[in-house]
């Protein structure tokens, strides 16, 4: 295991073995309210954490775990093997993600559950609110999206409250997502529309009949 110099280390954090910290990093940071050691940190074997990196107390996170440079992750997320997050990607509280798993750089999630195998393009945004700010039953509607196995979502793309996007669905860059995606579509615009199904996708340079003919896709 290496921990570089600069790097800030709270107790009750474990790091997996063959794990690469690079400073100046923050690993269990106690959230507001929480004194120092009070909640764990667990990151598997095999984790890179990049520098400016700031990870808080209260996470549970796999093996083969990777992070850009200054990512942030709040507390109360759980994360799966093989995931990676990208330079200057926050996740907020409450995120549930799944494995092998890629959340691009800039993205935003809070409360955002992710099956195994999503792709999430850079600059990605999932929202929680859907009457913000000061409603008294903002803790009753507050909830974000479900992003289930296999489905990728394009670069630049915004999620409202409380979507669920299909199992290998694809969300085309540039989307405004305001209602459920079927299971195997593909999206597109602001609001978001069904203009296809990905079984109907070419691949212009011809190497495949149709793209994601390979693993996990067709496993």
């Amino acid at each position: 295991m290496q921990i570089d110099e600069g790097c800030r280390i709270f107790p009750n954090v474990k790091i997996g073995r063959g794990s690469v910290i690079y400073g100046p990093s923050i690993i269990g940071q106690p959230p507001r309210g929480k004194k120092a050691g009070e909640l764990p940190v667990v990151i598997g074997e095999g984790a890179v954490v990049r520098p400016f990196t700031t990870i808080y107390a209260g996470n549970q996170i796999g093996k083969d775990f990777q992070t850009g440079q200054g990512t942030s992750i709040r507390e109360k997320n759980v994360l799966g093997d093989g995931v990676s997050i990208g330079t200057n990607a926050i996740l907020e509280f409450d995120n549930k993600i799944g494995n092998n798993v890629r959340v691009h750089s800039g993205c935003f999630l809070e409360m955002v559950t992710l099956g195994d195998n999503v792709f999430i393009g850079p600059n990605a945004v999932f929202t929680d609110d859907p009457h913000p700010m000061n409603c008294p039953h903002y803790k009753q509607c507050l909830g974000g999206a479900v992003v289930e196995d296999l489905a990728r979502i394009g670069a630049n793309v915004t999620i409202l409250p409380g979507v669920i996007i299909g199992r290998n669905a694809l969300v085309g860059a540039g989307s405004v997502v305001v209602e459920d995606v079927p299971n195997d579509a593909v999206v597109v615009g602001n609001p978001a529309k069904v203009i296809k199904r990905v079984q109907d996708l070419t691949c212009p340079p011809g190497f495949f009949e149709r793209p994601y003919l390979w693993a996990p896709y067709q496993a």
